[in-house]
């Protein structure tokens, strides 16, 4: 059954079309990931499709009775709602923990959410969870995913793949998380120069496709200009004999990376690493690190090798941010040493990036850094990678003002890549920044001789980029994971990973009694006995949060007000839902 039907459809903001003359349709099962860069139309084709927005030409058509389940990229809430009013809206309790999927989703999105929470002050994260369970939680025809990862954890990404792979319904969405496309999605639309680009499978199998299409492409062309030259001959020597047409063999997969070398030269890279490093780049032996009044890091012994490319995973608030603050010194540790190799060339990306000056060009913000930098056996001018980054011809002259958030990320990290660093740390570089852009990114990485340190959600990015994964899983040191992403999310699935919180807690209790039967009350009251440590979890990450805030404002006499402000309000809501647990503890026992 067709669901959605586009028959010539327009649409333009300004004098270049978005979408122009584009005809296609979405039928019942149909699985679709939509790709292409930033600001080419992929949002504008989905608020199309949805009626959200009207084209300027051509005709949209809906099944009669399509239910529609349409995600937006901003989380837009009734003022003063609550998450049960919006995600449940007025259903009995009875009647939605009847419904199996509707428990499905709260377990998955909400376990650690108080369904009586009111939404404002909510965080990024926990209103995008929120949304996404809003939309889950009915039955529908039709999801329409508009970035659905943005803000989500690995584990949450998992577990969102896992439900839509499961569920019974046609598929829309836009998103820069290729690993989660090649999950849930099995045909690709490229939306470019105002046309969508069908290809069948998902991510994977669109990229070897366009590859090939490329070729094809390519051979045809050459094709041509041969014909035109022999054309030209013939109308210089007069007629020749007929020779025959060359064939063009199609041998999709091996043809195409038959010739193809590895992504990296692993040798020739630690090498040359050791050479612009010497032997030690940061050695931590027995590092105790403490962040207001809480051991995030206890004994702690990791080395990092001159060449390594290490991910590094964990939930929220497990540290990862506090141990590369630990790498790069604005951190110290209470306790052990940090041994920092003497030719170490520090840059780290942050989440929150530093200002850039609004009135300088694009170009000038990158020269003022260098002019010219040497990426493998390649010599590159500013120029030429901002063109690789996609700031193309006159853009590169746009205002950084101008720029948008996306196009902000790109320029930081060129400018830290020209700074010539022989150690980078990125925290959450992919943010805001297209499939186009981060395969350039990555391929300008695969080049660059020196040791990498990855925090990132995005587990396509993680993967290709790196090397080998270590965890943060909540005893207070740095793990090994030989399986990668894979044995991170067993773990975490099988509760052998912890947060620190949980499992100082698990320590101060006393020894547990022989469980007894249980009731069926029993079994409701340990359910919310679990919903309140998570409570308790979530606070003290944002009250360690809270307390780096203020040591990084400490001069700033107003916005230490508004923090300590802050830190009252959750230090008082920690203290309430302790004592709620202690109550209900007792009583369970």
């Amino acid at each position: 059954m067709n669901l959605i039907n586009v028959e010539n459809v327009g649409k333009a903001y300004g004098p270049k079309p978005l979408l122009d003359a584009v005809s296609l349709g979405l039928d019942e099962g149909d699985r679709v990931g939509v790709v292409g860069r930033n600001g080419g139309g992929k949002s504008t084709l989905v608020q199309v499709l949805a009626r959200e927005v009207e084209p300027d030409a051509g005709r949209v058509t809906h099944a009669r009775g399509l239910r529609l389940g349409y995600l937006t990229q901003r989380d837009v809430f009734p003022e003063g709602a609550t998450v049960r009013s919006v995600v449940l809206g007025d259903r009995a309790e009875h009647e939605w923990a009847g419904d199996t999927r509707a428990r499905d989703v709260l377990a998955g999105l909400l376990a650690d959410v108080d369904l009586d929470a009111p939404l404002a002050g909510m965080s990024g994260g926990e209103r995008r969870r929120i949304a996404l369970a809003r939309l889950l939680v009915p039955e529908s025809d039709l999801l329409m995913l508009d970035e659905p990862t943005n803000h989500l954890d690995i584990e949450a990404i998992a577990w969102l793949a896992r439900h839509l792979k499961g569920r019974r319904v046609a598929l829309l969405i836009v998103t820069h998380d290729r690993w989660f496309l090649d999950e849930v999605t099995d045909r690709t639309w490229e939306v470019v120069d105002g046309s969508v680009e069908r290809y069948e499978g998902g991510y994977s199998a669109y990229v070897l496709a366009k590859a090939e299409r490329s070729r094809i492409a390519a051979a045809t062309e050459a094709k041509r200009q041969n014909l035109l030259r022999k054309e030209l001959a013939w109308l210089r020597r007069g007629p020749q004999a007929r020779t025959s047409k060359p064939k063009f063999r199609v041998d999709a997969a091996q043809a195409l990376i038959a010739d193809e070398p590895p992504l990296r030269d692993s040798v020739e890279l630690t090498k040359f690493a050791t050479a612009r490093l010497g032997k030690t780049v940061y050695d931590i032996e027995d590092a105790t690190v403490e962040v207001g009044g809480r051991d995030i890091f206890e004994r702690m012994t990791w080395r990092l090798g001159p060449g390594d490319r290490v991910g590094l995973v964990g939930v929220n608030g497990s540290g990862k941010s506090t141990l590369l603050r630990l790498l790069d010194g604005s951190v110290e540790q209470v306790s052990g040493k940090v041994v920092r190799g003497k030719t170490v060339q520090l840059a780290h990306l942050s989440q929150n990036l530093e200002e850039l000056d609004p009135e300088r060009r694009v170009l000038e913000s990158v020269e003022e850094i260098r002019r010219r930098i040497t990426v493998g056996k390649r010599d590159w001018t500013a120029s030429q990678l901002l063109e690789r980054l996609g700031f193309a011809g006159d853009r590169q002259w746009t205002p950084v003002g101008d720029l948008s958030g996306g196009e902000r990320r790109r320029l930081q990290v060129l400018r830290l890549l020209m700074g010539e660093p022989n150690v980078l740390l990125l925290d959450e570089p992919t943010n805001d920044l297209d499939i186009e852009t981060l395969t350039e990114l990555e391929d300008l990485l695969d080049g660059w001789p020196g040791t990498l340190v990855v925090v990132s959600h995005d587990r396509y990015f993680l993967e290709r980029i790196t090397d080998h994964v270590v965890a943060l899983l909540g005893d207070g040191r740095v793990s090994m994971l030989p399986g990668g992403v894979d044995e991170y999310l067993e773990r975490r699935a099988a509760g052998t990973a912890r947060t620190r919180t949980a499992q100082a807690r698990a320590q101060e209790a006393p020894a547990a009694a022989p469980p007894k039967p249980k009731s069926g009350q029993d079994w409701k009251a340990r359910k919310e006995l679990d919903r309140l440590e998570r409570r308790l979890e979530k606070l003290a990450g944002q009250e360690a949060e809270l307390h780096e805030r203020l040591a990084a404002h400490a001069t700033d006499f107003v916005k230490l007000q508004e923090l300590d402000g802050k830190l009252k309000e959750i230090q008082a809501e920690a203290a309430r839902v302790e004592e709620e647990w202690l109550m209900l503890a007792e009583d369970i026992d």
